[in-house]
Protein backbone atom coordinates (compact mmCIF):
# COMPACT_ATOMS: atom_id res chain seq x y z
CA UNK A 1 0.00 0.00 0.00
CA UNK A 2 2.80 2.43 0.83
CA UNK A 3 4.48 1.76 -2.52
CA UNK A 4 1.34 2.73 -4.39
CA UNK A 5 1.10 5.98 -2.46
CA UNK A 6 4.73 6.83 -3.18
CA UNK A 7 4.27 6.05 -6.88
CA UNK A 8 1.15 8.22 -7.08
CA UNK A 9 2.97 11.06 -5.31
CA UNK A 10 5.98 10.77 -7.62
CA UNK A 11 3.76 10.66 -10.69
CA UNK A 12 1.85 13.72 -9.52
CA UNK A 13 5.08 15.63 -8.88
CA UNK A 14 6.45 14.74 -12.32
CA UNK A 15 3.20 15.83 -13.94
CA UNK A 16 3.35 19.17 -12.10
CA UNK A 17 6.94 19.62 -13.24
CA UNK A 18 6.00 18.78 -16.84
CA UNK A 19 3.20 21.34 -16.70
CA UNK A 20 5.39 24.03 -15.14
CA UNK A 21 8.17 23.52 -17.67
CA UNK A 22 5.86 23.07 -20.64
CA UNK A 23 7.18 19.58 -21.32
CA UNK A 24 4.95 17.33 -23.38
CA UNK A 25 6.31 13.84 -22.75
CA UNK A 26 8.01 11.73 -20.12
CA UNK A 27 10.84 11.06 -22.58
CA UNK A 28 11.51 14.80 -22.91
CA UNK A 29 11.50 15.10 -19.10
CA UNK A 30 14.06 12.27 -18.85
CA UNK A 31 16.27 14.02 -21.41
CA UNK A 32 16.06 17.26 -19.43
CA UNK A 33 17.01 15.50 -16.18
CA UNK A 34 19.88 13.79 -18.00
CA UNK A 35 21.15 17.12 -19.36
CA UNK A 36 21.07 18.66 -15.87
CA UNK A 37 23.06 15.76 -14.42
CA UNK A 38 25.64 15.60 -17.22
CA UNK A 39 26.11 19.37 -17.14
CA UNK A 40 26.71 19.41 -13.39
CA UNK A 41 29.34 16.70 -13.58
CA UNK A 42 30.98 18.10 -16.70
CA UNK A 43 31.20 21.63 -15.28
CA UNK A 44 33.10 20.30 -12.26
CA UNK A 45 35.38 18.29 -14.52
CA UNK A 46 36.08 21.30 -16.78
CA UNK A 47 36.68 23.64 -13.84
CA UNK A 48 39.32 21.40 -12.23
CA UNK A 49 42.14 22.28 -14.67
CA UNK A 50 41.29 25.98 -14.31
CA UNK A 51 41.47 25.73 -10.54
CA UNK A 52 44.77 23.87 -10.81
CA UNK A 53 46.09 26.50 -13.24
CA UNK A 54 45.44 29.36 -10.82
CA UNK A 55 46.84 27.29 -7.96
CA UNK A 56 43.61 26.96 -6.04
CA UNK A 57 43.88 23.89 -3.83
CA UNK A 58 41.82 23.08 -0.76
CA UNK A 59 44.88 22.04 1.22
CA UNK A 60 46.79 25.28 0.64
CA UNK A 61 44.04 27.93 0.60
CA UNK A 62 41.59 28.92 3.30
CA UNK A 63 38.06 27.59 2.83
CA UNK A 64 36.84 31.19 2.97
CA UNK A 65 38.74 31.84 -0.26
CA UNK A 66 38.60 28.40 -1.89
CA UNK A 67 34.80 27.91 -2.01
CA UNK A 68 33.74 31.37 -3.25
CA UNK A 69 36.42 31.29 -5.97
CA UNK A 70 35.55 27.74 -6.96
CA UNK A 71 31.83 28.53 -7.20
CA UNK A 72 32.62 31.73 -9.13
CA UNK A 73 34.53 29.66 -11.69
CA UNK A 74 32.09 26.75 -11.91
CA UNK A 75 28.92 28.84 -12.21
CA UNK A 76 29.61 30.49 -15.60
CA UNK A 77 30.98 27.22 -16.97
CA UNK A 78 27.72 25.52 -15.98
CA UNK A 79 25.63 28.26 -17.58
CA UNK A 80 27.41 27.87 -20.91
CA UNK A 81 27.51 24.08 -20.86
CA UNK A 82 23.81 23.66 -20.05
CA UNK A 83 22.81 25.45 -23.26
CA UNK A 84 25.39 23.56 -25.35
CA UNK A 85 24.55 20.13 -23.96
CA UNK A 86 20.83 20.89 -24.06
CA UNK A 87 21.15 21.79 -27.75
CA UNK A 88 23.09 18.60 -28.39
CA UNK A 89 20.17 16.61 -26.98
CA UNK A 90 17.57 18.60 -28.93
CA UNK A 91 16.40 20.73 -26.02
CA UNK A 92 17.94 24.08 -26.94
CA UNK A 93 14.61 25.94 -26.72
CA UNK A 94 13.95 24.66 -23.18
CA UNK A 95 17.44 25.36 -21.87
CA UNK A 96 17.75 28.76 -23.56
CA UNK A 97 14.48 29.82 -21.90
CA UNK A 98 15.77 28.36 -18.62
CA UNK A 99 19.03 30.30 -18.99
CA UNK A 100 17.28 33.58 -19.79
CA UNK A 101 15.11 33.15 -16.70
CA UNK A 102 18.20 32.47 -14.58
CA UNK A 103 20.03 35.52 -15.93
CA UNK A 104 17.04 37.77 -15.34
CA UNK A 105 16.84 36.55 -11.74
CA UNK A 106 20.50 37.48 -11.33
CA UNK A 107 19.77 41.04 -12.45
CA UNK A 108 20.46 40.81 -16.17
CA UNK A 109 17.04 42.18 -17.13
CA UNK A 110 17.78 42.46 -20.85
CA UNK A 111 17.76 38.65 -21.10
CA UNK A 112 14.16 38.44 -19.86
CA UNK A 113 12.62 38.93 -23.30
Amino acid sequence: MKKEGALKFTGAMLNKLKEKWGVTSNFQLIIIFFVFSVTGSLSLWVAKPLLDFIGLDRSTVSSWIFWPVRISIIFPIYQILIVIIGAFFGQFKFFWAFEKKMLSRLGFKKYNQ
